[in-house]
């Protein structure tokens, strides 16, 4: 059966929308649509929660990425790739056995989570670059260790997060390649001639470009220019406006590229918590501040972040901030593409029927969520 659904679209016209579990039927102009925003769902390639559901407890049961699906339909987003960091094999084996089990029973969230990131353990382990990764569990990269937690994941592996310079990486990085996981380079102090090996061994993205980096840094000599340069790498930027600041992200997307760039939030388990002092699986004890930002408990150090991709969505087109398409088409198409699924994260006839409707704001800035369809379904709630 198919439904309607309208509004503006990114680019300002006006439409109406025939859509139906088959996907977008049909696409027509409607001048006269509402003054509402109708975009592609968006599509988080790194969140680790949100509203206190957690990827990284493996405390936590299975049916738990469930409720965080459906938590984060409230939040505009679609698709998401839960994001497991740095931890022993035993618990990592648990927590991807976990999602694999949650992919079997549900439905909806086999839909919503096309695969899962890990990022690390195979990571830089010194003071700054390890973020809040525990230094106990960090360690070289191990491709037979690799296989038995894709195994166990049921082949759900879909982003895997290396620092080219550890012992093996760039063998390992083929390794992905060479299975269909795509390799992205974070949590790193590689040099350049690291970066660009890592390229050409077939790595593809940048986790969370700018971050994951001691405070101080050579200015000339760091990860950051070789990851700019090197056109085959999609820059992931969590725009929550802590990670980066405005100027920063500014200069990141135009010396990448905004076709190169894509939005992240990192969400951690506090995401879209009360102000106050928590304890979590990841970090240990974590302070929420006033201003929505996660550190790790009486330090300056960001233990992920405090937003959602639509939060993150709203800061990138703030006042002084990126066009509102070329935002969204970060938020949208570019994730999808880069994972292979050219049937989301667009608003055209023949893909898939994943759409947000949001309100604008007096001046033109995003609102809050109205509607929210996951693929086909109309889902009506307010934004959280």
């Amino acid at each position: 059966m198919s439904e309607m659904l309208e509004g503006r679209t990114a680019a300002g016209r006006g439409v109406r929308v025939r859509l139906s579990a088959d996907g977008i039927e049909e696409i027509t102009d409607h001048p006269s649509a509402p003054d509402l925003l109708l975009i592609p769902g968006l599509v988080d390639i790194q969140l680790n929660g949100y509203g206190g559901l957690d990827v990284n407890d493996p405390s936590r049961p299975a049916s738990e990425l469930s409720d965080l699906v459906r938590a984060l339909w409230g939040q505009g987003v679609t698709t998401v790739y839960p994001t497991i960091i740095s931890a022993d094999d035993a618990t990592t084996t648990t927590l991807v056995k976990r999602a694999a089990a949650a992919r079997a029973a549900d439905s909806d969230v086999a839909y919503g989570v096309p695969g899962l990131h890990l990022e690390g353990p195979y990571i830089s382990s010194a003071e700054g670059a390890r973020g809040a990764h525990d230094p106990a569990v960090i360690r070289d990269p191990d491709a037979d260790e690799f296989d038995r937690w894709q195994a166990a994941a049921d082949g759900a592996i879909a982003i895997m997060t290396v620092a080219p310079e550890r012992v093996g990486a760039l063998e390992f990085t083929r390794h992905l390649a060479t299975n269909g996981v795509l390799p992205s380079v974070g949590h790193s102090l590689a040099t350049a001639a690291d970066i660009h090996a890592f390229a050409a061994a077939g790595g593809r993205l940048s986790t969370h470009l700018g971050n994951g980096l001691p405070a101080q840094i050579d200015r000339h000599q760091n990860p950051i220019w070789a990851q700019l340069t090197e056109d085959v790498l999609t820059a992931g930027l969590i725009a929550d406006g802590q990670h980066l600041p405005a100027d920063t992200f500014a200069a990141l997307v135009r010396a990448k590229g905004p076709t190169r760039c894509v939005l992240t939030s990192d969400a951690a388990a506090l995401a879209g918590c009360a102000p106050g002092d928590y304890r979590t699986a990841v970090g240990g004890a974590v302070t929420v501040g006033s201003d929505g930002s996660l550190r790790l408990q009486g330090t300056p150090y960001l233990a992920g972040s405090g937003a959602s991709l639509l939060d993150c969505l709203r800061w990138a087109t703030g006042p002084g901030g990126l066009p509102l398409e070329t935002a969204v088409t970060m938020a949208t198409t570019t994730p999808a593409d880069l994972l292979g699924l050219h049937d989301r994260g667009r608003l055209e006839v023949g893909a898939r029927a994943d759409l947000v409707q949001l309100t604008s704001t007096p001046d033109g800035a995003v609102g809050d969520l109205v509607t929210v369809v996951v693929n086909g379904r109309l889902i009506a709630r307010s934004n959280s």
